[in-house]
């Protein structure tokens, strides 16, 4: 009974902080832990089969719920499959509680089955590993206490949020009764990491160019008011409200000459622009960093100082020279100007045209987008318009892991439309199996089919190796037909292979319970190559003959 009051408790507590999701995949070792979750109506419970699937659909709930989600799954393998989620909630700061039954001490290291060393598991990835033993009566003072450190650690309260891990070991039997919980004591929040910062408020950058690149965690708000500052705002893909195009301008020497920033200011993660980045230490102006919205990505040490805090459009010394954006917005203007043009003069489809059409459904339904690494993510940040509505990304280690299930968690109880690969949609198969499970939602997956790994014929292995090596090595075909992949799971599935046909094939989806998969067939992977070049060539040539 200790162990179900334990159990009991560890629930009891996070409900009260604000637990509202529950991810579950099947096993006897965590009876205690899922038996204690299902005896409470305030949470929802989504069983996944795939534990990998299992753990990025918990951090899609996360994404799209803002708040901490508890993931459960049994001893042995099935705590391993979580590796790759953990890896991505902890870079992308996503508040994760991973909960791996165990067995008790006495069955390690004597050949009891499905036991292996569940201990630091998952090392410094998580911000907090705990690891109580066998639940007993004599320490049910501090099982809340417990409770509270792991969720306060994964929601972070001013500290970077991020996964934590409860190793819980139980014995048999594993299914009983809880008895009366202890009482809840009060907890002290945790401290800032960056109170010793000087404020934004004591930051002066009046009339002059400030060019600010923001990426992962930084909202729509905080853009809106950078905005209002008169910064030119470049985001990745996440990014709300941004200004587009930013990846085909700065191809433009002449369009870099005439906006070199007096200052760079940066918050969260980076956009995806090799282009930008490349630019970024070519200029090597000051550049800022501001805290306020998390973590500031700085992998070519460009900082020269940070502040904490956002900036907000009421103080003074932060509003910057009209003049610059103005040249900036000039320039987007006339790139989204011409690629109007283009769609309305192109009825079949090419990777780039697919990624402004799901961006432009996004934002005219309001549905979540999340976007697939390799090419959606670039083709999103580079060619569509701006996102209106929330978007996300596996952005943290950039891998094709669990993109699907993180989808499926996204759409849960609302709409979301998901845009990848092909071979991301192959990669994450298992989580077709489960869709949305028993939560309602409309969930539209974007596939575009371009045959193999696309991002790899814009490498140098592409012009190096054989055709034939190539497409074993890197490029990786596959011939399953993805229609009929998505239809044996039992969800609705359609091929298009025009923008008219994509667009109907969304707005239906959008309208329609469940999971819906769109094939977007599109042009091979060395024709798409020659399309990006000729694109950003004709921008190149528009905006040195508009003097933008």
């Amino acid at each position: 009974m200790a162990q179900a009051t334990f159990a009991a408790t560890l629930f009891d507590e996070w409900i009260e902080a604000g637990l509202r999701d529950v991810v579950i995949s099947p096993g006897s070792r965590s009876t205690p832990l899922v038996l204690a979750a299902a005896q409470r109506d305030e949470l929802a419970l989504h069983v996944r089969l795939d534990e990998r699937s299992a753990g990025f659909f918990a951090l899609g709930r996360a994404l799209a719920t803002k708040s901490p989600v508890v993931v459960v799954v049994t001893s042995g393998t099935a705590a391993t499959e979580l590796h790759a989620c953990v890896a991505e909630a902890d870079l992308a700061f996503v508040p994760l509680i991973v909960v791996t039954a165990d067995r008790p001490p006495e069955l390690h290291g004597v050949g009891a089955p499905q036991t292996i060393e569940q201990g630091h598991l998952y090392g410094a990835m998580v911000r907090l590993f705990e690891e109580p033993g066998v639940a007993r009566y004599d320490l049910a003072s501090s099982w809340r206490p417990l409770a509270d450190r792991l969720w306060d650690l994964a929601k972070g309260d001013g500290l970077p949020a991020g996964p934590v891990h409860l190793n819980a070991a139980f014995v048999e039997p594993l299914a009983a009764t809880p008895l009366e919980l202890p009482e809840r004591e009060s907890v002290t929040a945790p401290r800032a990491l960056d109170e010793h910062l000087p404020d934004v408020a004591s930051f002066d950058v009046a009339g002059q160019s400030v060019l600010c690149v923001v990426g992962r965690g930084v909202s729509k708000e905080v853009i809106d008011e950078c905005r209002q500052l008169n910064w030119v705002v470049l985001g990745d893909a996440t990014a709300q409200g941004s200004l587009p195009y930013f990846d085909a301008l700065l191809r433009s020497t002449d369009f870099v000459d005439r906006v070199r920033p007096d200052l760079v200011v940066r918050l969260g993660g980076l956009p995806a622009s090799k282009v930008l980045a490349e630019q970024l230490r070519e200029w090597s102006v000051r550049t800022v960093g501001l805290s306020g919205a998390g973590f500031v990505a700085d992998p070519d040490h460009l900082i020269h100082e940070t502040y904490k805090g956002v900036p907000h459009h009421d103080y003074a010394p932060l509003l910057a020279s009209h003049d610059y954006a103005v040249a900036w917005s000039r320039g987007s203007d006339d790139v989204a100007t011409w690629l109007e043009t283009v769609e309305r003069d192109e009825s079949g489809l090419n990777e780039p045209l697919v990624a402004r059409a799901a961006v432009a459904a996004s934002n005219a339904s309001g549905a979540a987008l999340v976007v697939g690494s390799s090419m959606p993510v670039r083709d999103v940040e580079s060619w569509a318009p701006a996102r209106q509505s929330a978007t996300y990304a596996n952005r943290g280690v950039n891998g094709i892991d669990g993109v699907v299930s993180t989808v499926l968690g996204v759409a849960v109880d609302s709409k979301a439309l998901g845009l990848v690969g092909d071979l991301t949609m192959l990669h994450d198969v298992s989580g077709l199996m489960e869709g949305l499970g028993n939560a309602g939602g409309s969930c539209v997956l974007v596939v575009v089919d371009n045959r193999g790994g696309g991002i790899f014929s814009f490498l140098p292995q592409a012009t190096i190796l054989e055709s034939e090596s190539f497409e074993l090595l890197f490029g990786t075909p596959r011939v399953h037909d993805l229609e009929v992949v998505a239809s044996a799971f039992g969800h609705a599935a359609t091929t298009v292979t025009t923008l008219e046909e994509l667009r109907t094939a969304i707005e239906k989806g959008l309208s329609s319970e469940g999971l819906s998969v769109v094939v977007a067939k599109v042009p091979s992977r060395k024709k798409n190559v020659t399309l990006h070049q000729e694109w950003n060539d004709h921008v190149v040539d528009l905006v040195n003959k508009s003097n933008a």
